[in-house]
């Protein structure tokens, strides 16, 4: 049931139950950290392996205290620069924090997302949520309560609408060895304006046993339908002769008459634009019984290097 209404989005998970939250990223799927019971269900709907840490969300500053052992000094300046957004950081976790929701490492992810319902949401809530995206394991995320609805339809109790994501991508992850700033996933705060606040990062961005965040995997945010990434479309066009073919393109329309559909994320070149609309691209496009889905490569900046790792991610088999 897609519904506005918060109080009753606080007694599903008052009664150990999940629902569905709008982030400015994606939505998420959403229980109470300290509820074994919650926590079980949000892997088993969604699939997920637990091996694969959850991301807990908070609503002020102030709750890291009550998560984490230690906070390196560049992890503060990034959440004074960055929260509410999107931005998560992967700190020394204390021993409140479940080791379901942290994989049973050392370390918890958290964030304080930008969108003013759940924000609402979190500040009449006695504890945290764990909301990793509400999407099978290795799914396009959702963007729209729609998304969600067809994904899980009757399964899950709410889907607490606030609109579709603004960002349309999840958040960048950020961890830290000894003090060190590490990159685990690039997400919609691009590497570049995470550089210009605290200085150079290392990226280690793939890990397939043990991911020490989300995102890590090789496979993931992955459409139904085959998919490519391509620099020359109209070259690997020519490759799938008498094949129903969708493209995702950045910009520009291509004149093809085997083309059944094209998505075009930002007549303007506009990085932003293309990242908040990539997952309802590739909603639309796996919903048309296509043979094969051509992406385009985007330019490897900024959020185009974004854009580019989850295309990789979704092309592999």
């Amino acid at each position: 049931m897609i519904s506005d209404n918060i109080q009753r989005a606080i007694e599903i998970l008052d009664q150990n139950d999940l629902i569905s939250i709008p982030t400015e990223t994606v939505y998420g799927l959403a229980g109470n950290i300290y509820s074994e019971v919650a926590i079980t269900k949000i892997f088993e709907m969604k699939s997920r392996p637990l091996f694969n840490p959850l991301i807990v969300h908070i609503h002020n500053i102030n709750q890291l205290e009550q998560l984490t052992s230690y906070i390196p000094d560049k992890a503060l300046i990034l959440a004074n620069a960055f929260w509410p957004g999107a931005l998560t950081l992967v700190l020394k976790k204390n021993i409140q924090v479940p080791d379901l929701i942290t994989a049973g490492k050392d370390s918890v992810a958290i964030r304080m997302p930008n969108h003013p319902i759940t924000l609402a949401l979190l500040k009449q809530l006695s504890y945290p949520l764990a909301a990793p995206s509400a999407n099978p394991f290795s799914c396009i995320s959702p963007t729209k309560a729609n998304h969600v609805e067809e994904y899980f339809g009757k399964k899950l109790q709410m889907v607490l609408d606030g609109g579709d994501c603004i960002n349309g991508i999840e958040s960048t992850i950020i961890g830290f060895e000894g003090d060190e700033p590490i990159l685990y996933r690039l997400g919609a705060i691009s590497i570049e304006n995470i550089e210009s606040v605290i200085g150079s990062v290392k990226i280690k961005n793939k890990e397939e046993m043990t991911p020490a965040a989300p995102g890590m995997l090789s496979r993931h945010y992955a459409p139904r339908t085959n998919t490519n990434l391509e620099t020359n479309i109209e070259e690997s066009i020519k490759s799938f002769s008498n094949k129903k073919i969708g493209l995702l393109l950045f910009s520009q329309k291509i004149n093809n008459q085997q083309i059944i559909h094209q998505e075009i994320l930002s007549q303007n070149s506009d990085l932003q634009e293309a990242a908040s609309n990539l997952y309802t691209a590739l909603h639309n496009l796996d919903k048309l019984n296509l043979d094969i889905i051509i992406a385009e490569r985007f330019p490897d900046f900024g959020l185009g290097k974004t854009i580019n790792d989850r295309l990789e991610r979704a092309t592999k088999l």
